[in-house]
């Protein structure tokens, strides 16, 4: 099947800043594919090349079968693409800027007054169809301008569909509609890539994923293969007093073995087996009554687990324990 998107060896530095490094990514019809990473990781770097923003330092990049390096116009024309910035609907209303971004892309006038009537029921947006938005930032939240913007995107749907963050600014509920309608395009037909740092939610629409980390890619493949884990493997997570020490890193649960073990912040993550979950539980249990933990938790592996470690560099023998309302930069701890 022929990709809606190519990428080999895509490389971008901005002076000594190597933004892009040696990235490779495909995206074929029918297929959701998310791009995951931390702020700062080169996501948008990386989508700002696919339509024509940037021009690779290094590299090629195929979209719908056209060059885009060499002919950046033609092949922005098989993209509908939702940027990170809010789009400039200012003076407009939601029913109308869908309904323009659909005629833009070839929609009949009927058919594009349609799709936002559609978009409008499927994102929960109905109410706020007909007020317009204004310079100031009145009329409409951020979360019903990102929606807007993300149907825009979705009115009529190119080869190539670039989704960068859609979620910012959209409240839980919300949330979960713009997914199920992501999901649809790609069930229709588009090819979807998904820029976010949002594991947990995207994991619920994704057919692959590829993780960059300063601009390289880390890990790519399945969630399923990304997970890494059996069916029989758990999660534990230790959740650390502000300020206080990991008593995990010397003091081992006894016959409990650690397949894997990722510090982020105040939370610490330890993958066991099914076998050892009760050994592990009561030795966190003991860690909280002795009041060395906040608390913790026992469920399945999930993609997070996988991510933090693949993003993970390992910390320095000084380095001080992380506090999460200050940062979310993770830690591999190695065990």
């Amino acid at each position: 099947m022929t990709a809606v998107l190519d990428i080999h060896g895509l490389t971008r530095r901005f002076g000594s800043v190597l933004a892009n490094d040696d990235v490779s990514l495909t995206v074929r019809p029918g297929q959701v594919v998310g791009l995951l990473g931390h702020n700062g990781a080169g996501k948008t770097t990386l989508v700002s090349q696919v339509v024509g923003l940037l021009r690779p330092d290094a590299g090629t990049i195929s979209v719908a079968g056209v060059d885009a390096v060499a002919d950046p116009a033609a092949a922005r024309r098989g993209v509908a693409l939702q940027a990170q910035a809010q789009a400039p609907i200012d003076g407009l209303t939601p029913r109308s800027a869908i309904t323009i971004a659909g005629r833009l892309r070839g929609l009949s006038r009927r058919d594009a007054a349609a799709a936002a009537e559609r978009l409008a029921d499927e994102l929960d947006i109905g109410e706020w169809s007909d007020r317009r938005a204004t310079p100031d930032g009145g009329g409409l939240s951020g979360g019903v301008r990102r929606l807007t913007s993300f149907a825009m995107a979705a009115a009529a749907p190119a080869p190539l569909v670039v989704l960068d963050e859609p979620t910012n600014d959209v409240d839980a509920a919300r949330r979960r509609r713009l997914w199920d309608t992501v999901r649809r395009l790609g069930d229709q037909g588009c090819g979807v890539l998904l820029v976010t740092h949002n594991v947990v939610e995207a994991e619920r629409v994704v057919d692959e994923l590829v993780i960059l980390d300063r601009g390289r890619v880390v890990a790519a493949g399945t969630p399923a293969q990304l997970r890494g884990t059996t069916d029989r493997e758990l999660r534990l997570e230790l959740s650390l007093h502000p300020g206080g020490g990991d008593p995990s890193i010397d003091t081992a649960p006894a016959g409990v073995t650690m397949t894997r073990r990722v510090r982020n912040g105040r939370r610490v993550l330890l993958t066991i087996t099914a076998d050892d979950a009760t050994g592990a539980v009561a030795w966190a249990d003991v860690l909280r009554r002795e009041d060395r933990i906040d608390g913790y938790a026992l469920a399945p592996v999930t993609l997070e687990d996988s991510y933090l470690a693949a993003t993970s560099a390992p910390p320095t023998q000084d380095e001080p324990a992380a506090d999460l309302t200050a940062s979310t930069t993770p830690e591999l701890i190695d065990g």
